[in-house]
């Protein structure tokens, strides 16, 4: 078990598995002048719950992403992240959201003078705790992705793979409530994919919702309870409307603090 994660620094908040983390009511985003690129998205996600997003290269996904990690705000539409209206929100309330928000980006983003602790204690540091409760678990953090001989190294020094895991530790190290993933295979083998996958997958035994654009078929059937949202040319194919109005299931999720973790194989 890594104690680190499971009991150390930014420790998550527990929620009843249907709290609505996120909701999209008739979202439309242009950019600039330009026709639409995501038109009339409606959707529902449950704390903890875990889903998919596919869809052709140029169907939106990446703009979809974009709104979920509030990198852009909608054209029109009422977007709402824990229950409140981020589209009227003031830009001063933003940051105290997106430290709510773990972002795996498809170019990893490490900050190429930091070292892999460093990369990963930054959001530690940007939320202001403490020295003292930063470093046991990022080496904690670091150790469990399997990289703890390598904390000292430079991002140019380590392989895309090593690079993924990084960037992965650093958006789950303080524990978000959502885990935003885009393409975190895209650049890896299967045999890391797989590992990957595990990660995300032990973050959301812990409540962390979890949502991953990705092309990689395989990887979407290796979680069983997943659920799949399709993009097609900026519009959400929901036929049943489970994405807009999902089944009511009872139940919470785990305690975080009570459920171990796993080392990657």
């Amino acid at each position: 078990m890594c104690d680190g994660f499971t009991q150390g620094v930014g420790q998550g908040r527990i929620v009843a598995a249907m709290d609505r983390v996120i909701q999209f009511e008739n979202v439309g985003l242009r950019y600039g002048a330009d026709a639409e690129v995501l038109t009339d998205i409606n959707f529902t996600l449950a704390a903890g719950g875990f889903y998919f997003l596919t869809g052709a290269s140029g169907a939106g996904k990446t703009s979809l992403l974009k709104l979920l990690y509030l990198a852009q705000r909608p054209t029109r539409g009422v977007l709402k992240l824990f229950g409140e209206d981020v589209v009227m929100m003031h830009r001063s309330r933003l940051p105290g959201f997106r430290r709510r928000i773990g972002v795996v980006f498809q170019d990893f983003r490490l900050v190429p003078h930091l070292s892999a602790a460093d990369n990963v204690a930054l959001p530690l540091r940007l939320a202001g705790i403490d020295e003292k409760e930063i470093t046991g678990p990022v080496d904690e953090m670091l150790t469990w992705v399997g990289l703890g001989d390598r904390q000292d190294a430079l991002p140019a020094s380590l392989s895309g793979g090593e690079q993924q895991r990084v960037a992965i530790a650093r958006a789950v190290i303080g524990r978000p409530d959502i885990l935003v993933a885009d393409e975190p295979t895209g650049n890896v083998d299967a045999e890391m994919a797989k590992r990957l996958i595990g990660l995300f997958e032990a973050l959301n035994r812990l409540g962390t919702t979890i949502v991953i654009a990705t092309h990689d078929l395989p990887l979407i059937g290796q979680i069983d309870h997943a659920q799949m949202m399709r993009l097609d040319r900026g519009r959400l194919i929901d036929p049943t409307g489970a994405l807009r109005f999902p089944p009511a299931s009872g139940g919470a999720r785990a305690d975080r603090s009570a459920l171990p973790l796993g080392k990657p194989q």
